[in-house]
């Protein structure tokens, strides 16, 4: 447990946003590298892997609800200085951790043959997808207890212990995908099946790893392996803050699966383009996202503790850095987007969709940027529905466009890129409007209660 109410907050988020910033590059380089080596199967495998791996946002969808709701909560309850809470709220985010394992491994078997037919653009693709999806869910279902497992320590102030388990994973992972995709060494070539079995041997590593740190080195939080009893009490309040952060992501999933359904219209190489630009844009926007991971259980300590003007130094201290690295990000993208997509693909038409999609949401980068600091303060301070609205207000209006803009005759595929920027520009105005709103009802009410205690201790 690391005391975050006390110190200099930007070396805080520093010390903290590192190795999540590790972590998470660590978590996208194997996606990286399975695409690297499913990129010398043809444009319709990486279609078929950057297809499926969208999946991959509604697992995050889910996960994100135990990892938000757990690591606020558990802030909390660590700024409170009450590590029984703290175990609780752990435990029983494990236990809905593994309820939810059960649930998505029978929905994901049965239901991933549905969805494919809908979404690739044809039958080899589809296939493909399918082939990959099967191999791949192993690895998505280890996701839940591993998250829940992760956001405890994350609310308590550690996070070194996950990022390094990550990186055994995915050395793991980089080690496989050769082997497995292309036969290398062995000589038996698996393709897109050997994409999916790699990462999920190497996701099984580290989650085996992750349990045998908490039963021999973890000494804040005590984990009850086998306890699937649910506390209603308890549930509701991980669900009230996880379950609008768990909608952001799953908005993310409606939102990546709109641009692939509007692709299959135009070719498997438009699908296959998007993917790879998709997965370049996300590893860059990595350090971003370790920031504004990292702000809310800094954030969330000093609201329990009351600490107001810490709360506000955090926000400012992470909109700066989010926005001015996002900044840096944009000025890449714009100036050398093909740089970042080249060897992915030996089909020029790929690497130009790549390369222009990042050129284009290059633009909203900033904004973007802007709206990540601002969940993660919604987050420290236990209220996510806003955030959940403005990522909704961008998703209905982008939607509309895209669906709209799909059926006219002269509908060509920049015009998706074009919404894409005027809704996250949309996004950032409504999530700021709504965080003051709440910075006023949640942070001034805080200030009353600490002048109403000094004045009273000052009579007494």
């Amino acid at each position: 447990m690391q005391d975050l109410t006390k110190g200099n907050i930007s070396k805080h988020i520093v010390a903290m946003a590192v190795p999540i910033a590790i972590g998470l590059f660590i978590q996208t380089l194997y996606f990286l590298v399975d695409l690297y080596f499913v990129g010398q199967l043809g444009s319709e495998a990486i279609a078929a892997v950057s297809s499926a791996g969208s999946i991959f946002f509604f697992v995050m969808a889910l996960t994100q609800v135990l990892n938000i709701g757990c690591a606020t909560l558990v802030s909390h309850a660590v700024g409170r200085k009450d590590q029984n809470e703290a175990n609780h709220i752990c435990n029983q985010t494990l236990a809905l951790a593994s309820w939810a394992t059960l649930v998505f491994s029978v929905f994901g078997y049965l239901c991933a043959d549905y969805f494919f037919r809908f979404m690739a653009a044809d039958n080899t693709t589809q296939l493909l997808a399918k082939s990959y999806f099967y191999w791949f869910l192993p690895s998505l279902l280890l996701q839940f207890i591993f998250t829940a497992l992760s956001a405890g320590l994350r609310g308590s102030g550690v996070v070194k212990p996950v990022m390094m388990l990550s990186i055994i994973g995915v050395v793991a992972n980089i080690i496989l995908s050769p082997i497995l995709i292309t036969g290398w060494a062995f000589g038996i070539e698996l393709g897109v099946v050997g994409a999916g079995l790699a990462s999920s041997l190497s996701m099984a590593l580290s989650f085996v790893l992750l349990i045998r740190y908490f039963n021999q080195k973890e000494g804040y939080l005590k984990v009850n392996w086998f306890s699937f009893t649910l506390n209603g009490k308890t549930v509701r309040k991980i669900l009230n803050i996880g379950l609008p952060s768990g909608g952001e992501f799953f908005l993310t999933f409606l939102y990546m699966s709109i641009i692939y359904w509007a692709l299959s219209r135009v070719s498997a190489e438009a699908q296959a383009g998007f993917g790879l630009g998709a997965r370049i844009m996300q590893s860059l926007f990595l350090p971003v996202m370790a920031i504004a991971f990292a702000a809310p259980a800094i954030a969330g300590q000093n609201f329990a503790a009351g600490k107001v003007e810490r709360v506000y130094h955090t926000f400012y201290t992470t909109a700066l850095l989010t926005c001015g690295l996002m900044a840096l990000l944009m000025g890449l993208c714009l100036w050398v987007p093909t740089f970042f997509v080249q060897g992915f693909s030996d089909s020029q038409q790929v690497i130009f969709v790549a390369a222009t999609f990042l050129s284009f949401v290059g633009v909203n980068f900033v904004p973007a940027g802007y709206v990540f600091a601002i969940s993660g303060m919604f987050q420290a301070l236990g209220n996510t529905w806003p955030a959940l609205l403005s990522t909704l207000t961008r998703l209905s209006l982008f939607a509309i466009s895209v669906i709209y803009l799909v059926y006219q005759d002269d509908f060509y595929i920049e015009q998706i890129w074009y919404c894409s920027i005027a809704t996250v520009f949309v996004q950032a105005g409504v999530s700021h409007l709504l965080l003051k709103r709440e910075f006023k009802k949640k942070l001034k009410h805080s200030e009353n209660e600490n002048l109403y205690s000094q004045q009273s201790l000052q009579n007494e």
